[in-house]
């Protein structure tokens, strides 16, 4: 009889085990991938109606589905230059993106940084501004994957940015981060190359281009491997 009891005891043990070890499997299996979609009023979304739908992280959302969870964080003007006339640095969504411990960040600042009192006047602060973003997602004990982004193409001249600039100067100084940080690129401009009719202002895409930037991002993070 003692040996039947510790034979029942030991199944009882293996069984609460088996247990505990599946719903620990089943938590980590659902546990949600957070992406942080750090830029800005392209991200943000504006101009976009029903913007919190339409815009690229919104439909990112749908594209991606459970158990993914993606955050937007665009700030309407800023500029990857801690003394450019916005500083992504200086907004709240920089501070709400950090506390959202992201595990997958994409990063499309540049934009704004091509306004010629930005770009013209501090282009050797581009790169290391730009380094020191990445390593502040980096430090975050999400530990996540970062990814940064060519700017949309400029289809209309606005506020002295040009498309001229945007390609033969933030383009290749994106690039450059890109090598020395070790991270992708997603190429935003080439996804709305020749795409003017999404473009109702010259600047800003509108729904369907910003659906176009949203798979091109699905497209980058659910690569083979990863």
């Amino acid at each position: 009889m003692k040996a039947l009891e510790e034979l029942k005891d030991r199944l009882r043990a293996t069984v609460v085990l088996c247990f505990l070890l599946l719903s620990l499997e089943v938590a980590f299996a659902e546990r949600p991938t957070r992406v942080a979609c750090v830029g800005d009023s392209i991200t943000y979304g504006f101009g976009i109606g029903s913007r919190e739908e339409k815009s690229y992280p919104a439909q990112l959302q749908g594209l991606l589905g459970d158990p993914w969870i993606v955050g937007n964080f665009g700030k309407n003007g800023a500029t990857v230059l801690k003394k450019g006339h916005a500083p992504y640095w200086k907004a709240p969504q920089y501070r709400a993106a950090l506390k959202f411990q992201p595990d997958v960040v994409i990063i499309a600042l540049g934009t704004n940084d091509s306004r010629p009192e930005n770009i013209g006047k501090q282009r050797e602060n581009f790169v290391p501004n730009y380094l020191d973003l990445i390593r502040s997602f980096r430090s975050l004990e999400s530990k996540p994957v970062v990814w940064i982004c060519r700017p949309v193409p400029i289809y209309v001249t606005r506020k002295g940015m040009t498309d001229a600039v945007l390609r033969n100067e933030i383009i290749p100084l994106v690039d450059e981060v890109a090598n020395r940080a070790g991270v992708e690129v997603i190429d935003f401009y080439t996804v709305l190359s020749h795409r003017k009719e999404m473009f109702p202002d010259g600047v800003h895409p509108d729904a369907a281009g910003a659906g176009r930037i949203a798979e091109a991002v699905v497209a980058a993070i659910t690569k083979e491997d990863r």
